[in-house]
């Protein structure tokens, strides 16, 4: 089992680490895009959700305090959804599909990154193939 979490973990941080990296290669189209959403202050943010990816993918994907690293996406992403994917502001069909689909997969990969969070914490030290346990401890 440690290995098949080993390959998951792997295959769930690729996403969060490559986008990361975006964030800072690409911060000034991404804060334009950003303040095109409403979204105040959003070099900062931007430069903010950089850290988060990058932390919590690092995190998660070495297991170092993964569960924290797990609540570190989390904290990005649900937040992103709402704010950036508000799919109910849109008139234009087209847009409010793209929308929904980026809102349904942000808030998805939140529930991910909870289910993570939980397995993490519950696991503790029995998991394997991480580098310290869990900060959290949920039993």
């Amino acid at each position: 089992m440690d290995v098949i979490v080993l390959i998951g973990r792997i295959l769930f941080a690729f996403l969060f680490l490559t986008s990361g990296y975006a964030h800072f290669a690409q911060r000034k189209t991404m804060a334009q895009y950003a303040e095109s959403k409403g979204v105040p202050a959003a070099m900062p943010a931007v430069l903010a959700g950089g850290v988060l990816l990058l932390a919590g993918g690092i995190m998660v994907l070495l297991g170092i305090w993964a569960d924290l690293g797990a609540l570190l996406l989390v904290v990005f992403l649900l937040p992103t959804a709402v704010l950036m994917h508000g799919f109910w502001k849109e008139t234009d069909p087209q847009a409010r599909m793209m929308e929904t689909v980026q809102f349904s997969k942000d808030t998805a990969l939140g529930g991910a990154a909870l289910m993570l969070f939980a397995l993490f914490s519950f696991a503790g030290d029995d998991l394997g193939l991480t580098i310290t346990g869990p900060l959290f401890n949920i039993n």
